[in-house]
């Protein structure tokens, strides 16, 4: 096993909340703040600090709208966070390939 490939990781990915975040995302084109919510389990103070978070990396994007007369957030994965989720899968992939050729 190549221990080298677990310190490639995105750490910023690799957080659970926030790989469950890019998962629903890359799945879907875009999806309410309260749609992730109940997706995932999470609180509003959790799920906005890992959306702070992936948007300050470029990984998504937010939008704040209206929608009969309600303020309405919504989160949709960037090319940026595309490649970054792909690339993190990718090498995940990787290590599981390695621990299966004992």
């Amino acid at each position: 096993m190549n221990p080298e490939l677990f310190l490639q990781l995105d750490r910023v990915i690799h957080e659970k909340g926030r790989l469950a975040i890019l998962s629903a995302l890359a799945a879907t084109p875009e999806l309410s703040f309260t749609e992730l919510r109940e997706m995932l389990g999470m609180t509003d103070g959790n799920l906005a600090t890992h959306v702070r978070i992936l948007q300050e990396e470029g990984f998504i994007s937010v939008a704040k709208s209206y929608e009969k007369n309600r303020p309405l957030t919504t989160c949709a994965l960037t090319a940026t966070g595309r490649k970054a989720f792909a690339g993190y899968i990718d090498l995940l992939e990787q290590i599981v390939q390695q621990s299966k050729q004992k």
